[in-house]
């Protein structure tokens, strides 16, 4: 495969913690190999910039192998960038032209305060789990995977949900910051299953209470959430979740 070299203009928001009120700055990169992922690209102006003494562009990464959520960039108005169902780390330079301006942000979203540059504080994803993303029931001893049969309908939806890797970046594509996709899925993969059968109505009243404390915005219903999605987590989860909140709501005591 041709490697092809790239010389780009990064725009950079750049906040040195959360009270800081933070800008902008310009970086010149240049021979950039249209094969480096855009974190490499990332490490490559990092490494520059400890060499002259600068510090460095914070960004939080991980396992740069699409799975661990971490990469919260957003890349030219769009979370994790212009690739579909794709993270920042498999985002590759050739999806940009020799001479580009890419303006990096990291979300925003009043749930997800900026910790320094691109680095936010998500931890109000972990509290909605806290709250009842789990199974807490005693389930027994590990019993063989047929054991407990489970319709293929149900469980390649349970499956298909449970892909969501909470990297947040459907709450940085609403424009109303909010959070029902991640929630759903969570939801949704449980509540589908038998073994998260028993708990499911606190579960969603739960979860949706500590959404909404953590204060994220209400859903928008335009779709933009599935649309950025890395993992085509689709809104059909969403009409799930307000049917089991629903159903919780009027059968509780």
């Amino acid at each position: 495969m041709e490697h092809n070299t790239m010389n780009l203009t990064l725009k950079v928001w750049r906040q040195k913690n959360a009270n800081d009120r933070g800008n902008f700055e310009t970086y010149q990169v240049s021979d950039i190999s249209s094969e480096m992922s855009f974190l490499e690209m990332f490490d490559v102006l990092n490494e520059r910039l400890i060499r002259e003494g600068k510090d460095p562009i914070a960004f939080d990464h991980d396992c740069r192998e699409g799975i661990c959520g971490m990469c919260s960039m957003y890349i030219d108005g769009k979370p994790h960038g212009p690739w579909t169902q794709n993270t920042t780390c498999q985002l590759h330079m050739r999806a940009f032209k020799d001479g580009d301006t890419i303006v990096v942000e990291p979300w925003r979203a009043k749930a997800f305060p900026v910790v320094k540059d691109l680095v936010v504080d998500r931890t109000s994803f972990d509290r909605i789990i806290q709250a009842g993303g789990y199974i807490s029931v005693n389930t027994g001893n590990a019993v063989d995977a047929n054991a407990l049969p489970v319709e293929k309908e149900k469980a390649d939806a349970a499956f298909a949900a449970a892909a969501c890797i909470g990297c947040g970046a459907c709450v940085a594509a609403c424009k109303n910051s909010s959070a029902l996709l991640f929630v759903s899925a969570k939801v949704a993969h449980l509540a589908l299953l038998p073994q998260g059968d028993p708990e499911r109505k606190t579960r969603v009243v739960n979860m949706v209470a500590q959404m909404d404390k953590e204060g994220f915005g209400s859903c928008t219903a335009t779709g933009a959430c599935e649309a950025t999605c890395p993992k085509g987590i689709t809104i059909e989860n969403i009409a799930r979740l307000n049917k089991e909140y629903m159903v919780a709501s009027l059968t509780s005591k």
